[in-house]
């Protein structure tokens, strides 16, 4: 069985920071891209940024210049760092990666159980 595991949630005020972290676990033969999603209350879940397993990266012009990822192969985990943050950053955020178990020859998806960023004063 495969897993995503994420922390690093919470509240904070606008202009702060958190960090996400989550780490895949199980019996994993290769990850291919991973990546964070947010779903905000009433909208659809949208990409926010990915990486390859090179660390080539993508993010959704909304958090250019603010918001970081950056995996580490080794431990099967990626992580977003998130800079002055912003009352519309409040969503829940959603690890997802395309995953290849051990003894498979194919990729598929999994996801994470969330972890909610609140941005308030």
């Amino acid at each position: 069985q495969v897993q995503l595991m994420e922390s690093g949630g919470g509240l904070v005020q606008p202009g702060g920071s958190l960090r996400l972290s989550c780490a895949a676990s199980g019996s994993i033969g290769s990850i291919n891209v991973m990546d964070w999603y947010h779903q905000a209350p009433g909208k659809q879940r949208e990409l926010v940024a990915a990486i390859n397993y090179g660390g080539g990266t993508n993010y959704v012009d909304s958090v250019k210049g603010r918001f970081t990822i950056s995996r580490d192969n080794a431990k099967n985990t990626v992580y977003l760092q998130m800079n002055s943050l912003k009352p519309e950053d409040t969503a829940v955020y959603y690890c997802h990666a395309k995953i290849r178990r051990s003894g498979s020859s194919y990729f598929y998806d999994y996801w994470g159980q969330g972890t909610q960023v609140t941005v308030s004063s």
